[in-house]
């Protein structure tokens, strides 16, 4: 390799560091094809503003979850001490690219419906204040390109009635209820339910046992 090439590449690695990553970033990335609007203010921020206002508590109740813009803004939000619950899907959580997964791993409490329907929910209760509810499912898809709605309201005879139903879907989905330990069963310890959260919560091998 001559001087004159190594020159070069040592002046090109001292730009990089003096630029740093996210400039580099910018310099070469290509436009966004997607046809959201683009800028410090557009509906998706304004979406995730709602939701990283919460200081004490999430409960989100979801359908299909594969957004992970959305995964992070929730994980960001545990690692703030906010106490999140989610209530999803059995059949949806398992899907390809699902971000159920990714929150039970981070600690996040998550419940799935127990029985044969589908739960088909898409709301989030902040702080037991805000409601943020409407059509869309947290996913690319739902996001990029569906034509969907979001209403966020802080009217307590909105919230009200959506606290009241996250909770008796909490409820009616503790695999306590579902699953009780009996003297001629096996009793699991709690994190062979394989959730890793305050709540213990069934897996999908568990239907097997």
């Amino acid at each position: 390799m001559s001087v004159g090439r190594t020159v070069k590449i040592v002046g090109l690695g001292a730009l990089a560091i003096t630029l740093g990553v996210e400039w580099l970033d910018r310099l070469f990335r290509r436009p966004c094809p997607c046809p959201l609007p683009h800028g410090l203010d557009t509906p998706f921020t304004r979406l995730l503003q709602h939701l990283l206002s919460a200081s004490m508590s999430l409960d989100l109740c979801v359908f299909a979850f594969s957004s992970q813009e959305l995964s992070r803004a929730v994980l960001l939000l545990q690692t703030r001490g906010v106490a999140v619950r989610v209530v999803t899907d059995k059949d949806y959580m398992a899907i390809t690219g699902s971000q159920i997964g990714t929150l039970r791993n981070a600690g996040i409490s998550v419940r799935h419906e127990m029985g044969a329907v589908h739960m088909h929910h898409k709301f989030a209760v902040v702080d037991s204040r805000l409601l943020i509810t409407g059509s869309l499912n947290w996913t690319l898809t739902a996001i990029q390109s569906n034509k969907e709605n979001i209403l966020v309201t802080e009217e307590p005879d909105l919230v009200f009635p959506f606290v009241r139903e996250f909770q008796q879907l909490w409820d009616s989905n503790d695999p306590a209820r579902h699953y009780p330990s009996t003297s001629n069963t096996l009793a699991l310890p709690r994190r062979a339910w394989g959730e890793r959260g305050n709540d213990a919560e069934e897996t999908e091998g568990t239907a097997a046992l």
